[in-house]
């Protein structure tokens, strides 16, 4: 029998980050960082085996994707909304898909990365289910790629928004593509946060849709460049 301990943690942690995420220090992370570290402390301090808690941990992946396919909803309750503004949502992707790519190769080779560790480097603005498959089909680390999309989508979450108000982009649906683009779905769990209806729709949309580009285009732009 499977110990249900990870399952049954991850969670109760996650829950109780987003019932006290108000508190002001609190307030500063999203709730998936705030677990993510409750987690760490709770298997460092009473010495738990991290195969004890991947055990039942890792059945939640399982939910990584429906839980991305429920994003086509706002989607298409918003088609006419996407059809008005499609000549610059199309350019969008394909400029931050591009760009993306070729500047996460670039600042890699500049610091003489490994090629497996440049390649795991790649997806990271791309949601987990669809990144780590990219990981895989290119032979590089998914465990790797995993964590680096974490980190950007925390980062977006954190600080995506401030960085958009600070060079004073105030238009909801290039708020919500440059979220969608950079930070995929930890990143659009912020607008949800805030409530921007307009902002969800086309940060839901770029995460779905980037992922989908990156998936082809990296193993094309490896192949041009190597």
């Amino acid at each position: 029998m499977i110990n249900p301990f990870g399952f049954i943690a991850s969670l109760v942690y996650f829950k109780l980050a987003q019932k006290y995420k108000n508190i002001p220090f609190l307030k500063l992370f999203p709730p998936i960082v705030v677990s993510g570290l409750c987690l760490i402390l709770t298997l460092e301090i009473f010495k738990i085996d991290i195969n004890l808690y991947n055990a039942s941990a890792k059945y939640l992946t399982l939910f990584l994707i429906p839980a991305t396919i429920a994003l086509g909803y706002p989607i298409y309750k918003n088609i006419n909304l996407l059809k008005k503004n499609k000549r610059i949502i199309y350019l969008a992707f394909v400029i931050a898909t591009f760009v993306s790519i070729a500047a996460t190769y670039a600042f890699a080779v500049l610091c003489k990365t490994q090629l497996n560790i440049t390649e795991s480097l790649m997806p990271k603005s791309v949601t987990a289910p669809v990144a780590i498959e990219i990981s895989k089909s290119i032979g590089a680390i998914p465990e790797l790629t995993a964590c680096v999309v974490v980190l950007t989508g925390v980062f977006g979450a954190m600080f995506g928004h401030k960085i958009l108000k600070l060079i004073k982009v105030k238009n909801d649906t290039a708020i919500g593509l440059a979220i969608g683009c950079a930070s995929h779905i930890i990143g659009t769990s912020k607008c949800v946060e805030l409530k921007k209806e307009k902002q969800i729709v086309f940060s839901s949309l770029a995460l779905v849709i980037v992922g989908i580009l990156s998936a082809f285009l990296i193993p094309l732009f490896l192949k041009i460049v190597l």
